[in-house]
This record gives structure tokens, C-alpha cells and sequence, in this order.
């Protein structure tokens, strides 16, 4: 008679961050793409090293619903 082996655990579910080009060829698949100032904005964003929080809200007061 065989042994059963047990099953292996289960690994906790973490988050996948892709970068901006990748995103890009996802998005175009989707027909979405950014305009030159939203690219501007990123470029910006990554040249200054904000944090993801400080991202959020920059694009929320400048594009976001008054």
C-alpha cells in the first residue's frame, strides 16, 4: 500500500506589478492608451521616486472628479 505524501501548503497570494511598457502592450490589446501628458506625468513621477500613496493622489487631484 502506497503513502500518501501530504498536500503542500499553500502559498500566501501576494501582488504582480508589471512596469509601464508592459502595461502599455496590455492596454493597447484593450484599445486604451495614454495620452502624451499622462505619460509626461509617469515619467515625472518615476524621476522623482514618489511613493505609490503620493502617486495616487497627484493623479486624483489632477485628473480625478472635483
Amino acid at each position: 500500500m502506497r503513502k500518501r505524501s501530504a498536500k503542500p501548503a499553500k502559498r500566501p497570494v501576494r501582488g504582480y506589478t508589471i512596469g509601464r511598457r508592459s502595461f502599455a502592450k496590455i492596454s493597447a490589446v484593450e484599445g486604451i492608451a495614454l495620452t502624451e501628458e499622462m505619460d509626461r506625468d509617469f515619467r515625472e513621477f518615476e524621476r522623482k521616486g514618489i511613493t505609490p500613496k503620493e502617486r495616487r493622489a497627484a493623479i486624483a487631484q489632477k485628473y480625478g472628479k472635483g
